[in-house]
């Protein structure tokens, strides 16, 4: 009955008719997918904790990205067994909401990042980097020397936290003004912190890479992947079984 209606094999065999008719059901299912995005606030739930980062852990990201980690280390936990046992909770979205770009990655050649703070002491995360096959004997990481000699030049992060707010991350008009003396304040745990601390709940103040003469890429990376999963409290954010 449905040959009788419509000749498939008419279409099949007209190119132009078949490519129109494959553009109509395309564009019927990108509306469907599409539209209902712009009728709801957010596509992320939030999760209470999540922050933006501060100025000393973007330029260790910035750092992070510069040279290529994300190629080898992914940060995003699938919700699979074997993945949870080995590093940790899964990823929740609300954990990605500021990035720019995000930093899941595509492959693993070495492992996952994303509950990486606080794993290792500072020192460790500082040898790792020096040399890898130190710490792990079967790594084939290459090494990262150079980041424990180059000083910091992050440039002036009130120019980068601005960028950021102009695509949805909530930096205060005080966190831009404050930008460059955050990022010296957070490696200097003899500066007065109290104000950064309570704008940027859980932020780490120490001296990241046993060198308190100089603020180096290697304090900006460290910082960074010392916070890496350690703003939000995962088993708290889970959902609540409904009572039977």
């Amino acid at each position: 009955m449905a040959s009788k209606l419509f000749d498939h094999g008419k279409l099949e065999r007209n190119i132009s008719l078949l490519g129109i008719a494959s553009l109509i059901v395309v564009a019927i299912g990108g509306i469907v997918e599409i539209a209902p995005l712009f009728w709801i606030d957010n596509t992320i739930e939030k999760v209470e904790g999540m922050r933006p980062y501060t100025p000393l852990e973007l330029a260790g990201r910035n750092i992070y990205i510069r040279e290529g980690c994300y190629n080898c280390h992914s940060q995003m936990i699938r919700p699979f067994r074997d993945e949870t046992e080995r590093y940790g909770h899964y990823s929740l979205a609300a954990e990605s909401m500021y990035d720019h770009p995000f930093q899941w990655g595509s492959k693993r050649t070495g492992p996952d990042l994303a509950r990486v703070g606080g794993r290792y002491s500072d020192e460790w995360h500082v040898q790792h980097m020096k040399d890898p096959r130190a710490v792990v004997p079967e790594s084939i990481m290459p090494t990262y020397p150079f980041l424990a000699d180059r000083e910091l030049k992050a440039g002036d992060m009130r120019g980068d936290l601005t960028a950021l707010t102009r695509v949805g991350v909530p930096y205060s008009e005080t966190d831009v003004a404050k930008a460059n003396d955050d990022l010296k304040a957070q490696a200097d745990p003899t500066a007065d912190s109290g104000d950064l601390l309570k704008r940027y709940p859980k932020a780490q103040v120490r001296d990241f890479d046993g060198d308190p003469g100089k603020l180096t890429e290697m304090d900006a990376l460290v910082a960074y992947l010392q916070m890496l999963g350690t703003l939000v409290d995962v088993d708290a954010a889970q959902p609540q079984e409904k009572p039977r």
